[in-house]
């Protein structure tokens, strides 16, 4: 709702066109403008510094930004809004001086560095040494502080009082050069927009500047600071207090001496290729075109939060199909977000490939290398565990994983598909005193685990397949006296007594509609089923939550709740933490359900099904 505060001058902008004729009061147009323009380099630099398959071997500090961070960070642009206002007001009060000046005067370039070297540097220095004061500290300038890991976002984020502060800081040069009368649009423009991008460069946490330049020029290095220089200021808050030029911090004593070491460090390591090995690895791919904008590079803040859909998706769409083109061209595996878990780097890698095209017959080959690649490429790193999600595990793409298992027996990488636990998950879902349930996908990797589990358990197990043969095989699994638990049907409207449905395959509401009222819905399909029956209740895909010491986790995997993992990613986790060395590839071993559900259990990680009701009810 604060952006209606932008709502006179859009007005103002509107009136004057309309009804007027011309933008006879364009310093509303302007500053409109210029609040978008800021907007947007603060996200370009968001995205380029969340591009970690470009920025990860460049980054200062190797730790995540967590969901905690982001949340403090979210109304980062106040700021923006706080000066456009004010702005407005000095418009109204005073003379409009952006009316006045020319598109560019030469003079104006000049005069406008001068005022910022000779007014805003030290200005800005002496402020930011007094909010280092105790009383000031504790009381505003913390918040600034209390970020663990610089972002863009970061150097947006401070109190109401500090941003006040800074607004002559940014003000009086572009005032004062209007003033001389060398002014004009193109330096107003340009200055703002520097003094933004270098404030993001300061707290990008990302090296972007080679040492090789100040080799070259050694003094420029007091002319520029880095975003290593800056980010020893939040280390060490008692040294690098300057805005951009380092020279106040040298003259005035406070300039920290390790500072052009660790510039020098950071940027000879920037060409590594891998400063951190993960210890594991969860091989995720794309969903569909609008999901894809559900990525931590696209907008932070979205990614924050379980994927929906949203209004601002259409606008975003074009690009992106334009985006997954090119990837479907051109692109590799690349990476998309980590987290560390007790002293472990778990990362995430995408295939780029989308959910469709695993299911053109053309594009099995290439999707099956660029997963052999991966996993290639985990092995040559070190990488301890890879594991295969969704469609990358394919039965009909790849085994399971087996086939890249067989084709490299020597591999040091454990590659697991994790439903083991996907299986655990769901049978852990279902009430012990069920009797009966009905089975799509039954005779799936999954479906067939479920079946053989359930019905040593005398559960009779209702399997819907049209294939007498695929039922049978799954049936010699069972032990002798566990057989005629197993029932092959080959219709929906065997189940019309059935209230616990477990969903393997996807299900159309005209299909839901033979399960009786009060039936429970259980599945592990992808996308999840419509919750179309509102005398009814839906269960969440298979899921577990991480152990609550994992640190550096921002971003929601898909639909899942922050801090939650689906089941295949948590039974990677789990066979990383126990250590295990074999392969968890092709067919699900039925004895090791338990097993895997009780290491999951002792290592912290829970459960998070949630029983929901139908979307149509009241």
């Amino acid at each position: 709702m604060k952006y209606l505060l932008y709502g006179p001058l859009l007005a103002k902008v509107l009136y004057t066109r309309i009804l007027e004729g011309s933008f006879k009061d364009d310093w509303c147009l302007h500053i409109l403008i210029i609040c978008v323009a800021r907007s947007s380099l603060h996200q370009l630099w968001s995205t380029y510094v969340n591009m970690l398959f470009l920025t990860r071997n460049r980054r200062i500090n190797q730790h995540g930004y967590d969901f905690k961070q982001i949340d403090k960070e979210w109304d980062w642009d106040n700021f923006i809004l706080l000066q456009a206002l004010i702005a407005s007001m000095a418009c109204y009060i005073g003379p409009p001086f952006i009316e006045n000046v020319p598109l560019w005067n030469a003079k104006g370039f000049f005069t406008i560095l001068s005022l910022h070297v000779g007014i805003s540097e030290p200005l800005y220095y002496w402020v930011h040494r007094c909010f280092h004061k105790s009383y000031l500290f504790n009381q505003y300038h913390s918040i600034h502080h209390s970020s663990p890991v610089l972002h863009p976002f970061t150097g947006a984020t401070a109190t109401y009082l500090e941003h006040l502060v800074l607004t002559p800081v940014i003000g009086l040069p572009i005032i004062g050069s209007c003033m001389m009368g060398n002014g004009s649009r193109i330096t107003i423009y340009g200055y703002l927009l520097v003094f933004d991008f270098l404030r993001c460069l300061g707290h990008c946490n990302v090296e972007v500047v080679p040492h090789q330049l100040f080799e070259t020029l050694p003094s420029l290095r007091y002319l520029l600071y880095t975003p290593t220089y800056h980010s020893l200021h939040h280390t060490d808050m008692a040294t690098n207090f300057c805005l951009f030029m380092p020279f106040y911090d040298a003259i005035w004593k406070t300039l920290n001496s390790q500072s052009w070491e660790l510039h020098q460090n950071t940027s000879s390591n920037a060409g590594n290729y891998r400063r951190n090995t993960a210890d594991f690895v969860f091989l995720a791919h794309v969903v569909d075109v609008t999901s894809s904008i559900h990525a931590p590079f696209v907008i932070r803040s979205f990614a924050s939060m379980p994927y929906t859909t949203r209004l601002f998706l259409l606008v975003l769409w074009p690009p992106a199909f334009i985006v997954m083109i090119m990837m479907w061209a051109w692109s590799k595996t690349f990476l998309i977000s980590f987290y560390n878990l007790r002293g472990r780097l778990h990362e995430t890698w995408s295939v780029p490939r989308f959910g469709f095209q695993y299911f053109l017959p053309f594009a099995k080959e290439g999707i099956n290398k660029h997963i052999e690649e991966a996993i290639l490429r985990a092995n040559k790193l070190g990488v301890k565990v890879i594991s295969l999600a969704a469609l990358n595990k394919n039965e009909a793409l790849n085994g399971g994983g087996t086939l890249f298992v067989e084709r490299h027996p020597d591999l040091k990488v454990r590659v697991v598909h994790g439903n083991t636990l996907t299986a655990a998950v769901i049978l852990n879902e279902i009430r012990g005193d069920v009797k009966e349930v009905f089975l799509t996908g039954a005779t799936s990797k999954l479906g067939r685990a479920i079946a053989l589990y359930l019905c040593q358990r005398r559960v009779r197990v209702l399997m819907l397949t049209s294939s007498t043969e695929r039922f049978q095989k799954v049936q010699k699994e069972a032990p002798l006296e566990c057989q005629s638990y197993l029932v092959q049907v080959t219709k929906y409207q065997a189940a019309r007594d059935c209230k616990t449905w477990i969903v393997g395959k996807w299900i159309t509401p005209g299909e839901q509609s033979w399960a009786p009222t009060g039936a429970h819905f259980h599945q592990f399909v992808v996308p999840p089923i419509l919750s179309f029956r509102r005398d009814c209740t839906y269960g969440d895909l298979a899921a577990m939550r991480l152990p609550v010491d994992v640190q550096g986790l921002g971003n929601c995997e898909y639909t899942m709740e922050r801090g939650v993992v689906h089941a295949c990613h948590a039974g990677g986790v789990v066979h990383l933490l126990e250590g295990w060395t074999h392969h968890e590839v092709g067919a699900i071993n039925v004895d090791r359900i338990d097993l895997v559900w009780n290491a999951a259990l002792k290592h912290g990680l829970k459960p998070v099904s949630n029983i929901v009701t139908g979307q149509n009810s009241p």
